[in-house]
């Protein structure tokens, strides 16, 4: 007897097939480095983190603040920093966590955090660029930036030029840029920058611009050479997290289905950050890429020249108008 989609979905072994499936996936998807494990403190340290109000950003700050370290969370909405500072205040018991506010799609709102930064703070261990978002309609900024590339390329890029004199007078000091697994499918094109030749199609603009963080984090790490201050580029893993929030409805709701059985947790995507940024078998290890599961691997074959790195370096340096 022949049996329609519908009989198929409604009885009972598809059910259980579909949880146990799930169950699975779950435990599988655990990267074998834990945070909770690693004993590193922090203490006397200050660390930035952007976007740090929800999601990945939220956990990675919270796990600073458990360490001991001073946290910066760098928001760009007031009322929700805010709760993500009350929230981390009362889970780590740090009182030392507060909040600033920036928009990285803004060059004049990087500018003002850093001098507020650097007339507030003696030190810097940790910048985590980890802001970001996927799907954003298309645009232009003020700063005549295609709003993604301002948002989750140029911001940054500009944030830590500022910030890299203090991190090189705090010493040790680590860079952690968010990239993603999508960069394999990112093209290189400058001209995308300021919002030319570019398809707007789900998270392909975000794709273009997650591989020219790793193109510039590698640039970075090379003429931060002997400073002692290192730059890393990391995949946190496929994380149902409010940089989905710009998608439509239906997209929304296939991702959040689909990510009860097959996407991490923010806790879980926050580790291969927390990894690049405290672990003690990072520490000296620069200009590299890692995965959802804490290891070393190679991003794709764009991502590793280093002539398309210091083009990208280099064009962003005009866009900004600094010079490294």
């Amino acid at each position: 007897m022949a049996w329609s989609w519908t009989q198929i979905f409604s009885h009972p072994l598809w059910a259980i097939s579909t949880f146990v499936l799930g169950f699975v996936v779950r435990v599988q998807r655990k990267g074998s480095w834990n945070p909770r494990h690693c004993p590193v403190q922090l203490k006397g340290k200050t660390a930035i983190v952007t976007g740090a109000n929800t999601g990945i950003g939220k956990f990675i700050a919270l796990d600073f603040a458990r360490r001991g370290a001073r946290v910066i969370l760098a928001c760009r909405n007031e009322a929700r920093g805010t709760a993500a500072l009350r929230d981390i205040r009362e889970l780590s018991g740090n009182p030392d966590v507060h909040l600033r506010l920036v928009d990285t799609s803004s060059l004049a709102s990087v500018r003002k955090f850093a001098a507020s930064i650097l007339q507030e703070e003696h030190k810097l261990h940790i910048l985590v660029n980890n802001a970001g978002a996927s799907g954003l309609p298309r645009g232009i900024t003020p700063d005549g930036l295609e709003v993604s590339f301002a948002t989750n390329l140029v911001g940054p890029f500009l944030l830590t030029h500022l910030l890299l004199d203090l991190m090189k007078r705090s010493a040790p000091a680590r860079v952690v840029n968010m990239s993603s697994a999508n960069h394999r499918k990112g093209k290189f094109d400058l001209s995308h920058f300021k919002g030319e030749n570019l398809i707007y199609h789900l998270d392909t603009v975000y794709n273009h611009t997650k591989l020219h963080n790793i193109l510039w984090t590698n640039e970075l790490a090379s003429r931060l050479h002997g400073t002692g201050v290192t730059a890393n580029s990391l995949h946190p893993g496929v994380v149902m997290t409010e940089v989905m929030r710009n998608y439509s409805l239906l997209v929304r709701l296939i991702f959040s289905i689909v990510g009860i059985f097959f996407f991490k947790s923010s806790e879980e995507g926050a580790a291969s950050t927390i990894y690049c940024a405290v672990a003690e078998e990072t520490e000296g290890i620069s200009g590299k890429y890692f995965d959802s599961d804490c290891s070393l691997v190679l991003p794709s074959p764009l991502a590793r020249d280093p002539v398309l790195a210091a083009k990208t370096f280099e064009y962003c340096e005009r866009l900004v108008a600094v010079q490294l």
